[in-house]
């Protein structure tokens, strides 16, 4: 038997990694800046501020912030946000023959490798919906952040026919009754009104059928264009329709604290 077997836990290697590795793959800062971070308490492990070089960590398990941002484990499945255009279905494949997210992907440029991984959307548009979809590999993520239960906000941009005014915004904003509940925005702005048409910017937890489109009906202004912009803390800024890109570390922390996933 080996003198390392012989020898107990007393001959082993620690368990984990250090902590400053850990960030230093992140792509947060060097090893050295990481170990100032540590040095000025801006580290913490499982809610406990780091306060020694040398901890050892586990970075599928432990949950580390910088800063009070959560830091994700190395990646091991794919996290991809799609801009979505119209016309498209919320599936990846259809018996109809109608295009689908797999043909938004490939028409993206994005590697057709990618589709043979198995992957999940997350949320569903409506074919005449575009915007923001997150697709992954990741099942018990994409159930969580599916799940009703942690209401997460979806952001829309809705245009609309009539000049929303200040009246009908109250109205929203205090709540109003569908067949099916009540539904009360966590967010709302009108952007913009030219032309006999208006522009607005609602947010909402909800994932009934057609909800965006029911509400504004609702109170009188049947929708126009309808375009999801944020899941949570994501948001597409300025990818293009038809467009796809990972999520980056900072989104995918967020999302994790979100649906409490370790």
């Amino acid at each position: 038997m080996s003198p390392r077997k012989q020898g107990g836990s007393a001959a082993e290697e620690p368990e984990g990694q250090r902590l400053q590795k850990v960030l230093a793959q992140a792509g947060l800062a060097s090893r050295r800046a990481s170990e100032i971070m540590i040095d000025q308490g801006r580290v913490e492990v499982n809610g406990h501020v780091v306060s020694e070089q040398g901890r050892r960590v586990d970075p599928e398990r432990d949950v580390i912030r910088v800063d009070g941002s959560r830091i994700p484990p190395p990646r091991r499945h794919r996290y991809i946000v799609l801009n979505k255009p119209r016309g498209y279905v919320s599936t990846l494949h259809d018996p109809e023959g109608r295009p689908t997210l797999a043909d938004a992907v490939v028409e993206s440029g994005a590697s057709k490798a990618l589709l043979k991984e198995r992957l999940f959307h997350v949320g569903r548009l409506d074919t005449d919906t575009e915007g923001l979809i997150i697709l992954t590999n990741d099942g018990d993520f994409g159930h969580k952040l599916s799940h009703p239960s942690f209401e997460i906000d979806k952001t829309y941009l809705v245009e609309v026919e009539g000049i929303v005014n200040s009246v009908t915004l109250k109205r929203l904003k205090d709540g109003i009754t569908l067949d099916d509940g009540p539904v009360r925005p966590r967010g709302l702005k009108l952007v913009s009104t030219v032309g006999g048409k208006s522009m607005v910017r609602l947010t909402l937890h909800e994932g009934r059928n057609h909800i965006v489109r029911r509400t504004m009906e609702h109170v009188g202004h049947p929708v126009r264009r309808l375009s999801r912009i944020g899941i949570g803390p994501v948001r597409l800024g300025t990818l293009k329709v038809g467009e796809v890109r990972d999520l980056t570390s900072e989104e995918l922390g967020a999302l994790l604290d979100l649906v409490d996933v370790d």
